[in-house]
């Protein structure tokens, strides 16, 4: 993320000791000053300095405040210098010298900005050459997933470390960034008999004064900072073996780890953990490049984290009940195959600097559907990497934005990079050329990748280069960097010309709008009747040759990153047939369709036509697409009042006829023998018929069953329909159901239930509800619970504006809250739910000049900005034809 030379070493250098007393660790200390340099780097460091090896000694009791370390760093200076600029971001540093040939050079360490870019000014001049630099410190411990982080379960304190991207130098001094790779030797004094794990295994645990015990571990394989991982407390690790496969000839150790809370739960991720290592090392012809595994949880993270060996996820993801769902499973599956690919395409080979943080990403993303669905195929995980794809699109498709491989020259810059665009566009992306390119050459080129740079650092251009060796076809290059090195999406205009088609290609733009024009070397495959051709559409206009007659699919499988627009009448044989189509081809319809519709070349009311044609799908996902896009019609205000009505009417005509003939039980269990896709259908279909349709007998069955669910009858409501079921009681319950709902959630430590009763309380639409919610204070709250609740009051269309009144208004606080990577470069995203170019003027001119002067998450500002004003265009230009439409759909 490991054997140590840190014998005697510690008695050479100082004569104080390494590390702060309890009682000093739970005492707050001044703030760390801040003294800005003009002369600091606002990104990349120089390398005046190279880290060669890291020792990292620390004491972590987690239910103080703080936690104390000492750092040791061996480095090489490329020159004579007087001073460093390195990273450690509201660090208290006691002491920091520097080691040359057994004699000390003091030195002063001072931050000169609030990303944690710090200078090292020595007492005297370093010569060129070896030295070690060494510091004692103090740091605090977060109440997010960002840093050294600790949380209260039950009666005990745990810890977590969450790095990535910027974060280690909240927690030790040093060379934070992913070109640094080094060994780290990590130890971690605690309280005795609690559990300290991290990226190597165990070598020793030993008494030290105090009554603590010392926990050492092995040195790491070379590693960047922000994969290094330690996490201490009285955890539950249960362990085993992944048994020997043809890559890896003997059995791998690994392990769960959980709070007590969860030691129930751990059983999923022990026995599904080694199939996924399994299918991972026969893709990627290598054995796991770590040599043991352990999959942990903690309970405030959003999504997970691919710290070498020691993987970090939310409760939820991996922790599952024996009755979860299908979309439980399926978020498992993909995220757990997406996290372990990182175990070689991150972690063995790591980029150069964050511009190339796609190669991680992007990549993962691909091998997590890719392989989820490998794993479990009924579970249908594959079709999840379309859906992700087509609604990145709708981002990519804004003149404000980025491309996949995005510059980055400052800090401010790097958390942007973890978006849809990189995750969304980049695994879609991969994908195309993937199958453009054929399952075994792709696959080649990703072998020879890692074998070129294995434990080491690689550029873009050098995976780009290794792709196309293995292809031995140079036109793979063309095509993947026009979608990787600028931004946009593609769209495909499709007409019939006598003995074929004609494809042309543009820029799509929404109405309105007016980006610079772009072009593409786009694998573009079409299929007429039964016919499919496939070509690179590397010019304007393309010609294929394809029958006269039968129906186009312009996009075969789904698989292409583009949208596509067709004359009048093929698009209506489409929307007919759009229920019998294959689900990535059924998504890209839908996909396609409402953005001709957006960008004013489609008619509102194909639309309805296509979601009642479309919920004929067999798939899941499909199937209630164009019902998720209505409601979304609904939630930006572009349905009125008076529409409302008909708005309901028409859902329900489309979706409580699925939901008839699927059935619906809400009771535990009811419908466990039925297959995953159907549970799922059932699961969705309830979502859009009682909260959108409004259907009384639903509601009614699912508020009943939610009440005895609460007063202790668990078996009354299966866990598929909790949300629903909880949203119900809330609404229909008014403030005593909403303080009776956030009680239960906050002393539970059931992640399914506590986001579902917490969503539910701030979806009900009421405002007495809403205020009482943004002004709780409790205890038990944490900071994911808060940002959680805040979302989902701005969300709901009901209490939509008060939400962002409030928002606003507290916006500097909620920027300074320190929720790292996770949260704070997505806060713009809860005022994406405004519609009007009046609401962005009044947004801009109350947080603009805050959010622009932080530098943090500024690029998800401006897009969301753009959206809102995207919106208005649309509003006014298409409100009337809605409503009409509406009025006729029935």
């Amino acid at each position: 993320m490991r054997a140590s030379c840190l014998i005697g070493f510690t008695a050479l250098l100082l004569s104080s000791t390494a590390h702060a007393s309890p009682k000093a660790m739970t005492e707050a200390p001044a703030k760390v000053a801040i003294v800005p340099d003009a002369n600091a780097p606002k990104g990349r460091l120089s390398d005046a300095a190279i880290p060669k090896a890291y020792r990292l000694d620390f004491t972590i009791l987690s239910e103080a405040d703080r936690f104390s370390g000492h750092d040791e760093i061996d480095v090489t200076l490329k020159a004579a210098t007087k001073s460093l600029y390195i990273h450690g971001r509201d660090l208290k540093i006691g002491k920091a010298v520097a080691m040359i040939g057994g004699k000390a050079t003091p030195a002063i360490f001072t931050q000169v900005d609030q990303s944690g870019t710090a200078r090292l000014d020595f007492a005297n001049v370093l010569p060129a050459g070896a030295a070690t630099l060494a510091f004692d410190y103090t740091g605090s411990f977060g109440d997010s997933a960002s840093g050294l982080f600790h949380v209260k379960v039950g009666d005990a304190w745990y810890s977590w470390t969450q790095f990535e991207s910027i974060d280690a130098r909240a927690a030790f001094p040093g060379f934070d960034e992913p070109g640094f790779k080094t060994p780290f030797t990590v130890s971690v004094t605690t309280h005795p008999g609690l559990v300290v794990i991290g990226n190597a295994p165990k070598v020793s645990v030993t008494k030290v004064a105090g009554g603590m015990e010392k926990h050492q571990l092995a040195v790491t394989k070379p590693l960047p900072t922000y994969l290094v991982a330690f996490d201490t407390g009285p955890f539950v690790h249960q362990t085993g073996t992944i048994p020997a496969t043809p890559e890896r000839p003997t059995p791998m150790p690994y392990g769960a780890v959980a709070t007590h809370a969860q030691k129930d739960k751990m059983g999923y991720v022990m026995a599904e953990t080694p199939r996924i290592v399994s299918l991972l090392e026969q893709y990627f012809g290598e054995p796991f490049p770590f040599p043991k595994l352990d999959q942990i949880g903690t309970p405030i993270m959003p999504g997970a984290m691919e710290n070498a060996g020691a993987d970090t996820y939310g409760d939820g993801i991996i922790f599952l009940s024996p009755g979860a769902t299908t979309s439980d499973k399926q978020a498992f599956g993909m995220i757990v195959a997406h996290e372990l690919s990182h175990q070689w395409f991150g972690d063995l080979v790591t980029p150069a600097w964050w511009d190339d943080i796609w190669l991680n990403e992007s990549f993962a993303n691909w091998m997590g559907y890719r392989i989820g669905n490998a794993w479990r195929p009924e579970l249908n995980i594959g079709v999840g990497a379309l859906d992700e794809g087509f609604g990145t699109m709708n981002t990519d498709a804004l003149e404000v934005g980025r491309p996949i491989h995005q510059p980055i020259t400052d800090n401010g810059q790097i958390d942007s990079a973890f978006d849809g665009i990189t995750y969304g566009k980049g695994g879609q992306v991969v994908a195309m050329i993937a199958d453009y390119l054929g399952d075994e050459k792709f696959k080649a080129g990703v072998r020879l990748h890692l074998k070129r740079h294995a434990y080491g650092n690689a550029t873009s251009e050098q995976f780009f280069q290794s792709i196309s060796d293995a292809a031995k076809d140079p036109r793979v290059l063309s095509a993947l960097k026009s979608f990787v090195d600028q931004q946009g999406v593609p769209v495909i205009d499709v007409r019939r010309q006598g003995n074929g088609i004609v494809a042309s290609q543009s820029r799509y733009a929404f109405l309105g709008s007016t980006p610079p024009p772009l072009s593409w070397t786009i694998p573009f495959c079409v299929r007429v009747g039964a016919a499919k051709q496939c070509a690179l559409l590397d010019k304007t206009t393309t010609s294929i040759a394809a029958p006269a007659s039968g129906l186009i699919m312009p996009n075969v499988g789904g698989a292409g990153y583009y949208r596509f627009d067709m004359a009048p009448a093929d698009w209506q044989a489409l929307i007919a047939a759009s229920g019998t189509l294959s689900p990535g081809e059924a998504l890209a319809t839908t996909d396609s369709l409402w953005a001709a519709f957006r960008a004013g070349k489609a008619p509102a009311a194909w639309l309805f036509a296509e979601a009642r044609a479309v919920a004929a799908n067999p798939d899941s996902t499909a199937s209630i697409d164009g019902g998720r896009r209505i409601a979304g019609l609904r939630s930006r205000g572009l349905i009125s009042a008076a529409s409302l009505p008909a708005y309901r009417v028409l859902l329900a005509s489309i979706y409580t006829p699925r939901l008839t003939a699927l059935g619906f039980n809400p009771a535990a269990g009811a419908y466990a023998k039925d297959d995953p896709g159907r549970q799922n259908l059932r699961h969705e279909l309830v979502n859009l018929v009682a909260d959108d349709a409004r259907d009384p007998a639903v509601r009614n069955t699912l508020k009943v069953a939610g009440k005895k669910y609460l007063a202790g009858d668990t078996a009354a409501l299966d866990s598929g329909f909790l949300g629903a079921a909880l949203t119900v009681v809330a609404e229909e319950g008014g403030l005593p159901a909403t303080k009776m709902l956030v009680d239960k959630a906050l002393s539970s430590e059931d992640p399914g239930f506590r986001q579902a009763a917490l969503g539910a309380a701030a979806s009900s639409g009421r405002s007495d509800a809403a205020n009482y919610l943004l002004s709780l204070e409790d205890k038990r709250m944490r900071s994911y619970d808060r940002i959680g609740l805040i979302f989902g009051v701005a969300g709901n269309a009901e209490t939509r504006d008060l939400g962002i009144d409030w928002i606003l208004t507290n916006y500097d606080k909620l920027l300074a809250g320190g929720n790292g990577i996770f949260i704070t470069s997505r806060l713009p995203q809860a005022l994406a739910v405004q519609c009007g170019a009046d609401q962005a003027d009044r947004i801009d001119a109350k947080v603009g000049a805050s959010i622009r002067k932080a530098n943090v998450g500024l690029l998800n500002y401006e897009r969301t900005l753009e959206s809102i004003r995207h919106c208005g265009v649309l509003r006014q230009a298409k409100s009337t034809e809605i409503a009409a439409a509406l009025a006729n759909a029935r």
